[in-house]
């Protein structure tokens, strides 16, 4: 039998930090959930499903230092939307050091899949230094690398075409692409917290399914009930909006991720894995009637 933990989880209000505080929570762990909007929508919501809300900021190391406090395990994740990925980096590495000063028994670092081969991909690389520093602070650690999220194709800057019966993306239509579903994110970094001493000082990159964007745009089509049509993105026109996604979709098309799937279901039985099917099938798709309007 697991025994229950006192786990700390960042960017819990976010999708992937409030996915992994609603795994642990379903399993009985206690959650502390870290977000610098107590009152918002979000952490009530954590609150109501059993957290504990914290009021705290990865670029307030005092806060978090507070945070840790009795913490058995913390989950640490940062994001470089709003401050950039120095910042993103600095924030990362000033949390580490409250966790190992704090005396926290098992860190939990999300980074990226194949974060740490060199990728060229300036996000990708913003995290592999947390990473490095994490390895280096010699205390219990585990790296949770996830794939591309399902979750990116009803993101704000994809819903739009896709209501338009669009599903456009910036790689070439046969070219494959490992993802996963953001509830398995969540239960994979719970299996994680279970796991304890198993998985200390291992890396682990995860995807639940691959496939093609044609056959993304046929699951999509099924899902919705009506065509979805895959368009390529020119990356000149990505490079326009962004050189570092620019990047990342260039190696996407060159190298790709490269999980071995099967490996990884039979290594991790407890994770009820999604198929791109089973998302697209379980998703409330009249949010496409909403953006259309």
């Amino acid at each position: 039998m697991t025994s229950k933990q006192n786990v700390l989880v960042t960017g819990a209000t976010g999708q992937q930090g409030g996915a992994v505080a609603r795994a642990l929570l379903s399993k009985g762990h206690q959650v502390k959930a870290l977000t610098r909007s107590p009152n918002g929508k979000a952490a009530r919501e954590l609150a109501s499903a059993g957290a504990e809300i914290v009021t705290g900021d990865l670029s307030d190391s005092a806060s978090i230092v507070k945070a840790v406090s009795g913490i058995d395990t913390m989950f640490l994740m940062g994001t470089m939307t709003e401050a950039g990925m120095e910042e993103e980096t600095r924030q990362g590495i000033l949390a580490a050091d409250a966790a190992k000063a704090a005396g926290v028994g098992h860190l939990i670092y999300s980074s990226v899949a194949d974060a740490n081969k060199k990728t060229g991909i300036p996000h990708f690389e913003s995290k592999y230094l947390v990473e490095q520093h994490i390895e280096r602070l010699g205390m219990p650690y585990s790296i949770s690398a996830p794939v591309a999220f399902m979750e990116n194709f009803v993101a704000p800057w994809s819903i739009g075409a896709l209501s338009q019966g669009t599903h456009a993306f910036a790689v070439p239509p046969k070219r494959v692409l490992q993802l996963v579903a953001l509830a398995d994110i969540g239960a994979f970094v719970a299996a994680l917290v279970e796991r304890r001493e198993r998985v200390f000082g291992k890396r682990f990159d995860f995807a639940g399914d691959e496939l093609s964007g044609e056959e993304q745009a046929r699951t999509l089509s099924e899902a919705i009930g009506r065509t979805i049509n895959y368009q390529e993105i020119p990356i000149a026109m990505a490079r326009q909006q962004s050189e570092d996604a620019a990047l990342m979709f260039e190696w996407f098309d060159r190298v790709g991720y490269d999980v071995d799937i099967a490996v990884l279901r039979k290594d991790f039985q407890e994770v009820r894995w999604h198929s791109f099917a089973d998302w697209a099938r379980g998703f409330d798709w009249s949010v496409l009637g909403r953006s259309a309007a």
